[in-house]
């Protein structure tokens, strides 16, 4: 169980702030349970949810998960898929988002950017399936890694290829 004050990731919320425990105020609540009362970090509103409920939840990554993670980007690869059938593809990137791991998610956004270079450099346009699932993945890490690093959520690519362009560097 979550303490008031945890930071967590809630399904596809993204990381959420615990501001209460207990039976909210609320009409048509079942008060023979306890809730979490959610503040997403970076979102407007509250989020209500049973402390027993089958959603998603994971604390946030610690400062050393973070690091570590980045610095093994580069050995990360799965297989690009181009399947004609939109829905094999989205099915294909859905198995990465619910999985609510980082590293998936990493991989699946690295993925999809030589996909993307790729298409470009065949002269075509990235499908919109390819662009959703990549804005998607790259919301979630940039939203959990941002509040982990003590950053702006717009500077964590940029943070995150500073510090591949230096481990490349110093690998050379």
């Amino acid at each position: 169980m979550y303490k008031v004050g945890d930071l967590i990731i809630y399904g596809s919320s993204g990381v959420c702030k615990v501001e209460d425990i207990g039976v909210p105020n609320i009409t048509g609540i079942n008060n023979n349970k306890d809730y979490y009362t959610l503040k997403p970090v970076y979102q407007d509103g509250k989020i209500f949810t049973p402390v027993d409920t089958n959603i998603f939840m994971r604390p946030i990554m610690s400062y050393k998960e973070v690091q570590e993670l980045i610095d093994i980007i580069p050995t990360m690869q799965k297989d690009l898929i181009y399947d004609k059938n939109a829905r094999v593809v989205e099915d294909y990137y859905k198995e990465f988002l619910e999985t609510h791991d980082c590293s998936e998610l990493l991989t699946l956004i690295k993925m999809l950017y030589e996909k993307k270079a790729d298409t470009i450099n065949n002269k075509k346009k990235p499908s919109q399936i390819d662009e959703k699932f990549m804005s998607i993945a790259e919301n979630l890490i940039n939203e959990e890694f941002s509040v982990v690093l003590g950053i702006e959520k717009d500077e964590v690519p940029n943070y995150i290829g500073s510090k591949l362009d230096n481990t490349q560097v110093n690998n050379e």
